[in-house]
This record gives C-alpha cells, structure tokens and sequence, in this order.
C-alpha cells in the first residue's frame, strides 16, 4: 500500500507593509469623517479653503514668471513652508492620530519597511497634497529651458517628501513629549503663536515697503536657497540661469537631508519601541514635595480664610490648567503685543492700553466654566448670596492680582514708546475703568450664562451645544461693558474739546474708582444669582 502524498501548496504572499498603512490610512480618515457631519464640515471646508488659498499663490507664481525676483519669492515661500511642516507637529500633536508610532509598539515590525510604510501613508492626505501643488507652482516661477524643467521635475516630489519627512521625524522624536500635560500645553499655546506671527508679519510687510520692496530680500533668499527642501527649488532657478554645477549641488544637499531625516526618524522609532518611558520616575515622590513647598510659598502672600484659599486655587488654574494657561497666556501677548507694536509702526495711541484691558477683562468670564464637573465641590461651600459673595471676590481678586500691574505696564510702555507722557493718566483711567467694567460683568455673565469647557477635544473651548451660551457672555458683556464706561468716555472728550487739559490728570483717580465700583456692582448682582442656580451651573459646566 503505497503511501498518498498531497502537495504543500505555497502560501500566497501576503500584501505589502506599505500597501496595508495606505489602505489602512484611507479607511482610518474615511470612517473618522462618518463619526459626525459637523467633523466632514470641517474636512471639506479645510480642503477648499487650502485649495483656494494654495490657487491664488499658483496664480502668484505664474504671474511671476520672468520677473527678476521671482527666484527670491519662490525660495522664501518655500523655505516659509518646510518651517511650518518643522513646528506643526509641535502646535498639532494629534492633527494625525493614523500615524501614531506609540500605536504600533506592540507589533513585530522591522524599522526600515515601517519607516518605508509610515513615509508613503503620510503622503496621503490634504497636506500633502497641496504642499506638491504649491512646490509645483514655485517650480513653474523659475523653471527656464530644458535643464530648468528636468530640475523641476526632480525637485517637486524631492520637496515635498522631504517636508513630509521632517515633520515625521520631528513627531517621532518628541512624541513624549507630545503625549504629556507639557505637550498638551504647548498645542494650545498654537493660538497665541499664530497671532505673534501675524503681527510679525504684518510689521516685516510694512517694514519691507518702507526698505525698498522685495530687493532687500535677496540676501535672505542667498542663505535659505541653500537650507534644504528650498534648496532643491533653489536649484531649478540656478539650473535655468545655467549654474548646472550649483544646480546639482543644491539637489544633492536635499537628497542628503532626505536621507538624514529619514534616518534619524527610524533611530527615533527604534528608540520609542525599545526602550521604557522615563519621564516620570521619581514623579511621585518630587511632586508632593514641590506642591508642598509652592503652597507654603504662595499662601505667605495671600489673605487667610475663604478669600486666600479660592485666590490661591484660581492661580493654580492658572498654572496647571492648560486651556486656563493657554487664555492667559494668550490674553497677555496678545494685550502687549497690539499697543506696542502699532506704537513701533507710528500709528499707534496711548488708548490702545485699553484693547489690554478687554483681552484681560475676558477672562473674569465663565469663571465656573474653568472648574468643569468638579464645581460640585464649590456648590458645596455655598448655601447663602453672602458665600456666592465671597466666592466670586475672591476670584476677581485672583484675576486683578495680575492684570491691575500688567495694565498699568502696558500703559507705561506704550506711553514711553511714543514719547507721550502727558497723555498716560488719561489713557490708564480709561483702561482701568474699561477693566472693572469687565470684570464686574464677568462675574454676572459667569452666573447666568455658564458653559463648559471640553477638557479632551483640542481647540474646542465650548461645548457642543452650547455656542449660543458663549456668545451671549462674551460679546453681551463686552457692549455692556463700552456702555458703562460711557461716562468716563464722555469726560475725557469734553475735557480736550473745552481745552481743559490740566484737568485730564483727575481721569486717573476717577477711572480706578469708577471701575472698583463696577467691580462691586457686578458682585452684588451675581451673587444672590450664582447661589440660586448652582444646580443649574453644574448641569452647564459638566457637560464637557
């Protein structure tokens, strides 16, 4: 009886790393869209606003084919870009969750095809995308002659996936940090980043108009023609004038950096799934201790009782809370930055003091909103108008602690700026007087229109839902607060109409007074309010 072999069939090989992150990357974004219509809102309007924006800097390029600068505004643009995919990991830690390396610690892959795979999968998206399309405009700007566009054609993808790759490797190498409160901090410190760049910009342009126009960027444009990925769109313009040799250089330094980042984002992998994460060893132990240390530090300054315990844990808030630290940071650059800098351009006034005065002003708004669901515990310290009293003081008291003096020193640099001392007791009682006013109605639109702020939803300062509630107490109290500071108004223009100039000093005393009797209004009026509904502002503010 002879023995009945069957043949082994050959297992078919399996598919691609690279093939599986891609599919994987599509079905991941296409399955995030369906969670919610408002999520496909925001992805479609994203994409067609890039488009559109992305268009019209095409259209620039084109526009600027054969003109002498257009070498220098194609490079810049370009170097300007490679920045931003350098700090958007850092502004945007979970802009791509897909992507996510800690995600894959538990899996037996290999660095190279998993560095392979994550490169191709991070292609796919509308960044991208569009970062090929505006490369391909800049190339257009400056490509010239046969070698221009055989340059070209290596420097589009050459710069886009370089980009791409930076901000990989970038995010590999900090994805702890990224992960931690720190991280989670400097996220939402995004905001005030892009609003000190746009003053910035704003400053470079009028700054750059004044110097000559787009000539006095050519030496920029010498050294960032070399940084890689602008070299390689540096070097299609030298291709066209015909430095091949420069050209090629500039290629080759790109390619060289290519290689460099992907090599130091697959360390970086291997790092993350090999070794155990430190960063809180020790932790425990060092934190009782500080915490210790910094309560003792902070309560010496501080009035006893209720007033010093509530102050003291609203500038904890401050501290610790990132969406707090994020508003307060935010409200106190900006609050600088606007005053000064159109005193620098010129244009700008002592009364711009008050525009600090607003920003900081906001933030006596939704004072309960800041404490989410664990306002239960202050619900349960008031049962009188007297303790809802005493509450919302001490808070005001936590905020004016710090924006009195920032007031005063925004007012005195923005004076001193603009060599107009005469006018800065005027220009400080306005802004205090703007100051209390805000304040005070802060504290009444933080007991009749609270709302949640989500603690885990990025940008999101409001609840779903609740958008309504936020307008209300924010622009509501904002009118309200230009109307009771109408009278202070109304003295300063009488006051230089009827050319009584000496008298102007007399704003300073009346705008502190003025606004510390704001402030006291507002109390009194939110405080039999707040101790009425604090089941209501507990259902409001947990919602989050």
């Amino acid at each position: 009886m002879s023995a009945v072999t069957t043949p082994v069939q050959a297992s078919a090989p399996g598919p691609s790393l690279t093939s599986v992150f891609v599919r994987l990357k599509l079905s991941l974004l296409r399955n995030g869209l369906r969670q919610s219509g408002g999520r496909t809102v925001a992805y479609v309007l994203s994409a067609v606003t890039g488009a559109v924006v992305v268009a019209g800097i095409v259209l620039a390029f084109a526009l600027l084919r054969g003109h002498a600068d257009a070498g220098t505004v194609a490079v810049l643009l370009t170097g300007a870009l490679s920045l931003g995919w350098a700090v958007m990991p850092l502004f945007l830690p979970s802009g791509d969750e897909t992507l996510d390396p800690s995600r894959l610690v538990m899996l037996p892959l290999r660095p190279r095809p998993l560095v392979r795979a994550l490169l191709v999968a991070s292609l796919v998206g509308i960044g991208p995308v569009l970062t090929l399309v505006l490369t391909s405009g800049a190339s257009v700007a400056v490509a010239h002659g046969a070698a221009g566009t055989v340059a070209a054609v290596l420097a589009v993808p050459l710069t886009t996936v370089t980009c791409v790759a930076l901000s990989r490797a970038v995010a590999a190498a900090n994805v702890r940090l990224l992960t931690s409160r720190k991280g989670r901090d400097l996220a939402l410190l995004s905001g005030l980043v892009i609003a000190v760049g746009m003053q910035f910009v704003n400053f470079a342009a009028q700054r750059l108009g004044r110097a000559g126009g787009l000539e006095s960027l050519e030496p920029a444009s010498t050294v960032v023609g070399w940084l890689p990925p602008a070299a390689a769109i540096g070097a299609v313009d030298s291709a066209s004038r015909g430095d091949h040799a420069v050209a090629a250089a500039r290629l080759l330094l790109t390619a060289a950096a290519l290689a460099a980042l992907v090599y130091w984002w697959q360390r970086s992998l291997v790092r993350l799934m090999v070794e155990p994460d430190g960063s809180t060893i020790g932790a425990a132990s060092d934190a009782g201790a500080r915490d210790k240390a910094d309560s003792g530090l902070l309560a010496r300054f501080l009035p006893g009782g209720r007033t010093g315990t509530v102050m003291e844990r609203s500038l904890r808030y401050i501290w610790r809370d990132p969406k707090t630290k994020a508003a307060w940071v935010t409200s106190l650059a900006i609050g600088l930055i606007v005053p000064l800098f159109n005193a620098f351009q010129g244009a700008g006034s002592v009364y711009f003091a008050c525009f600090s005065s607003g920003m900081l002003g906001m933030l006596m708004y939704n004072q309960f909103g800041q404490d989410t669901s664990a306002f239960w515990m202050v619900a349960q310290t008031i049962s009188t108008a007297a303790d809802a009293y005493a509450e919302l003081r001490s808070r005001a008291l936590a905020l004016l602690t710090i924006t009195l003096p920032f007031t005063v020193l925004v007012t005195g640099v923005t004076a001193g700026v603009l060599g107009d001392w005469a006018k800065f007791p005027e220009a400080l009682g306005l802004a205090l007087g703007l100051l209390g006013a805000m304040v005070g109605t802060g504290a009444v639109t933080s007991a009749n229109f609270p709302y949640s702020i989500p603690q885990d939803s990025g940008y999101k300062n409001v609840a779903p839902g609740q958008a309504g509630l936020a307008w209300i107490s924010i622009f509501g109290g904002m009118v309200t607060s230009g109307v009771l500071c109408s009278p202070l108004i109304a003295a300063t223009v009488y006051l230089h109409v009827s050319d009584q100039q000496s008298l102007l000093w007399l704003l300073l005393p009346a705008g502190l007074l003025y606004g510390a009797l704001l402030i006291l209004a507002g109390l009194k009026l939110a405080a039999p309010r707040a101790a009425k509904r604090l089941p209501e502002i507990l259902a409001a503010v947990s919602k989050g």
